[in-house]
C-alpha cells in the first residue's frame, strides 16, 4: 500500500504558494490538506490561482497554527521573519519545510547583519546536490535529510549560484577569493506586493538591477554553500537584475582558474558532479543554457568554459525560481525527508518555447 501524506501550505495565494500546489496536484502520495493566507484568509484559491481548477472552491484559512495542525507536512512559502514564530508553535512530530529565509543561515551573526532581526535558529539545509567537503557523515546534503522534521528551503538565487560553480570549488581548480555573479531574474522573484518598479508599466521592456553593492540577503548563503563545498576564503560580488520575463534565473559567474589549475580538468570535474544528479544537467559543449528550456521544470541547466585572455572560468546556469528555485527544491527535500523516491512526483520537462 502507498504512503499517503497530508499536506497543509502556508502562503498559499502567493507565487511559491501556488507552484507548490501545481506539483503536489502531481504527486501520487500526497493529500493536499488546509491551505492558509494572510490578507486573502476567506477568499477562494481560485480569486488568486485560476490555473488550479480542482483547487479553486477552496477556502484559504487564516495563517495559525490550530489551522496547520493534523497533517503529516507543513509547507511554509511565507514572508521572511514569519515562519520562526509559527514553526515554533507546530508539533515536533511534523515535517515542516521554510520556503523562506529564516532558517538557512548557521551563522547568527550573518543573519542579523542582513536581515536585521533576531535570528530564529537553523535547520537541516534543503538542498540536496550541495557538496560537503571533508564531512565525516555525508558527501552530499541528501544524505542528511532522511527522517529530519525541521528543513530550510534554499533561496532562489543561492540554488542557481551554488550549482553553477560548486564542482570547480571542489575540485579545487577555482579560486573563489574572487568570484562574480551576475544574475538576470523574473519578477515573481520579487514576490505578489504591490511597488512602483513592479508594475508592467516599468518592468515591460526594461532591466532593473536592484540590492547592488554587497546588500542582497542569499550572499551569505552563497558563501555558506561555497564554503560547504570546501573553499576555504569566499570573495563574492553578486548583482541580480529584473529583467522582462515572469519566472526563470539565469546566473552568470565569473571566476579566476586556480593557481596551477589545468583547464583541461575543469570540463571533467563539472561531469564528474553532475552526471549522477536527476535534476542538474551539464548541456553538451558550446550549448548554452536558456531560461525558457528550464520554465516548469524542476531543473538547473549548467554550462561552462574557460576564457584563456581574461584567465577566468565562466559558468552559467539557469533554472525556474519557482521550482527548482523554490516550491520544486522543497518537494525534492520533503521526499528525502519521508523517504520517498527524491524524484517523486517532479518534472524535469520544461515548457518552452
Amino acid at each position: 500500500m502507498q504512503m499517503s501524506v497530508s499536506i497543509a501550505v502556508a502562503g498559499a495565494s502567493g507565487y511559491a504558494g501556488g507552484e507548490l500546489l501545481r506539483l503536489l496536484l502531481a504527486h501520487p502520495q500526497v493529500r493536499i490538506g488546509a491551505l492558509t493566507a494572510q490578507s486573502s484568509a476567506g477568499d477562494p484559491l481560485g480569486r488568486h490561482h485560476p490555473h488550479l481548477p480542482e483547487l479553486a472552491d477552496r477556502v484559504l484559512q487564516p495563517t495559525t497554527a490550530a489551522a496547520l495542525a493534523g497533517h503529516d507536512v507543513v509547507i511554509l512559502a511565507l514572508p521572511h521573519g514569519a515562519s520562526g514564530p509559527l514553526a515554533a508553535d507546530l508539533d515536533e512530530d511534523v515535517l515542516v519545510l521554510d520556503c523562506g529565509a529564516d532558517h538557512r543561515l548557521s551563522d547568527a551573526l550573518a543573519w542579523e547583519a542582513f536581515y536585521g532581526t533576531a535570528h530564529a535558529g537553523t535547520w537541516t539545509y534543503g538542498m540536496p546536490e550541495l557538496i560537503l567537503a571533508g564531512h565525516e557523515r555525508a558527501s552530499h546534503q541528501r544524505d542528511l535529510l532522511s527522517g529530519q522534521r525541521r528543513i530550510a528551503v534554499p533561496g532562489c538565487n543561492v540554488t542557481a549560484v551554488t550549482l553553477g560553480l560548486q564542482p570547480g570549488v571542489a575540485a579545487g581548480l577555482i579560486d573563489t577569493a574572487d568570484v562574480v555573479a551576475v544574475l538576470a531574474n523574473g519578477y515573481s522573484g520579487a514576490g505578489k506586493a504591490l511597488a512602483p518598479h513592479l508594475l508592467a508599466a516599468q518592468a515591460l521592456g526594461s532591466a532593473q538591477p536592484y540590492a547592488v553593492g554587497g546588500v542582497h540577503r542569499h550572499i551569505p548563503e552563497i558563501e555558506q554553500n561555497l564554503h560547504a563545498a570546501g573553499a576555504g576564503q569566499v570573495g563574492l560580488s553578486f548583482t541580480p537584475t529584473l529583467v522582462p520575463m515572469a519566472r526563470g534565473i539565469l546566473a552568470t559567474m565569473s571566476v579566476p582558474l586556480a593557481a596551477g589549475a589545468d583547464p583541461a580538468a575543469l570540463r571533467p570535474a563539472w561531469a564528474q558532479a553532475t552526471d549522477d544528479e536527476p535534476f542538474v544537467q551539464l548541456l553538451p559543449q558550446d550549448q548554452w543554457p536558456t531560461t525558457a528550456a528550464t520554465v516548469g521544470a524542476n531543473l538547473a541547466q549548467v554550462q561552462l568554459t574557460y576564457d584563456a585572455r581574461a584567465g577566468r572560468v565562466v559558468a552559467i546556469c539557469a533554472l525556474d525560481n519557482l521550482v527548482k528555485g523554490t516550491a520544486g527544491a522543497a518537494l525534492q527535500s520533503m521526499n528525502l525527508a519521508l523517504g520517498l523516491p527524491e524524484t517523486l512526483g517532479l518534472p524535469t520537462t520544461g515548457v518552452a518555447p
